[in-house]
């Protein structure tokens, strides 16, 4: 018997396929260097984690309003209204399982089977399968040529008569490319002339560095907020990853929509979680500013590595804690007898003969490139670089 379109488009995510062998080689007792996954190695603020105690204590066990909370809506809308100058109200607001979540059902709000979603590639994995779920096409809108940077001329010669989604992620996952208020605002004139939905998925925001600064594209006036759902998450800010708290706001329909799609598949999030993440967004920001301050070093540290081996070229991330790098010299090159042809196979080499690993370009819409994570100490970090460069020395051709 066959199964449904989307069980055949369902795939393994390449990072966590990597990743699940990095660790079943750990468990085989390997020192295998662990940056594929995109996830902070810090543990969740204290003041978090109690907040998290006092709901237990509390009572707060039972299910709440499928949209999460009125009080965390409420916490959302006011941080969206004080930080990004979006004006939403708390009935504009969704709280998911995660943004992952919220990606997906907000995909199956806004497209339809033929419908094109375009992808400033390189993109983040899930962008692709998600879109392919809803019968969608994912179409990348290539950036290599560009410094990995979306221009309002490269998405306006992507755009067909198809397109009906665009999908913006600044700081990116996985470049660390922040776009800037002009580039944000020539691509929103772009959507706008075409008609488009545009999602901006913004769960790195507060994680920037240098002069960098994080702009929401629905904050270009009332066209803006009726075009554009934002998406973001407590995940990366502050640490809360296996928490699984996200969040998107968007004009009502849409958040109306979402919400009976929330409410007939996973209902709302974890109550528990729904408690802490209030005192997330509204307590101390302090151990954010320590994580950004422990990252930005570790950025630095890791480019300066990177772009010492030949045939590596890795631009600064402005954002994130991810680095892209150009390894496509490597390609063609062999060790003991393995070829490297792509970005798979020299991140399989890189984790069985280096004990390093990373994630293909090529997961993320860019043959050549590897995304390595610095959410990693900087012993990690220094000892990855060190067996980098002897496996680089170690190639043959």
């Amino acid at each position: 018997m066959e199964m449904s379109h989307i069980a055949a488009n369902a795939k393994p995510s390449a990072t966590l396929a990597l990743n699940a062998q990095a660790k079943r080689m750990v468990r085989e007792g390997q020192d295998v260097v662990p940056l594929a996954l995109g996830e902070p190695d810090f543990d969740t603020p204290e003041h978090i984690c109690q907040a998290a105690h006092r709901a237990i204590e509390a009572g707060y066990t039972r299910y709440t309003p499928a949209a999460g909370m009125p009080e965390l809506r409420e916490a959302i809308a006011a941080k969206l209204r004080d930080e990004n100058e979006l004006d939403y109200a708390p009935e504009q607001v969704i709280v998911c399982n995660g943004a992952k979540q919220a990606l997906y059902m907000l995909m199956l709000c806004l497209v339809e089977e033929g419908d094109d979603v375009l992808l400033p590639a390189p993109y983040w994995v899930s962008y692709a399968a998600q879109a392919r779920f809803c019968g969608a096409r994912p179409v990348a809108v290539d950036t290599t040529g560009n410094d990995l940077r979306l221009t309002a001329d490269l998405l306006q010669d992507a755009v067909t008569a198809a397109s009906r989604l665009l999908v913006l992620n600044s700081p990116s996952n996985p470049t660390g490319v922040v776009l800037t208020g002009d580039e944000l605002r020539g691509i929103l004139d772009v959507a706008a002339r075409h008609d488009l939905w545009v999602i901006s998925d913004e769960v790195y925001e507060k994680l920037i560095y240098d002069e960098a600064v994080h702009v929401s594209p629905a904050g270009f006036g009332d066209e803006a907020l009726e075009r554009v759902i934002t998406v973001n998450a407590v995940s990366k800010t502050y640490a809360m990853t296996g928490w699984r708290i996200g969040y998107a706001a968007g004009p009502q329909q849409v958040i109306k929509a979402a919400t009976s799609i929330q409410s007939n598949t996973t209902s709302a999030p974890n109550t528990i979680a729904q408690k802490a993440t209030i005192t997330a967004l509204t307590g101390t920001q302090e151990p954010v500013a320590e994580m950004r301050d422990a990252f930005d070093k570790r950025r630095r540290l890791v480019v300066d590595g990177l772009n010492e081996i030949p045939g590596v070229r890795c631009v600064m991330p402005e954002g994130a804690f991810y680095v892209f790098p150009d390894c496509s010299d490597l390609m063609g090159r062999s060790i003991n007898g393995r070829a490297i042809e792509n970005s798979l196979q020299l991140c399989e080499a890189l984790l069985e003969e280096a004990l390093i690993a990373l994630t293909p370009g090529s997961a993320f819409g860019a043959e050549g490139y590897v995304r390595l994570s610095y959410a990693a100490s900087t012993e990690e970090i220094e000892k990855a670089l060190e067996r980098f460069v002897e496996f680089v020395d170690r190639l043959e051709g």
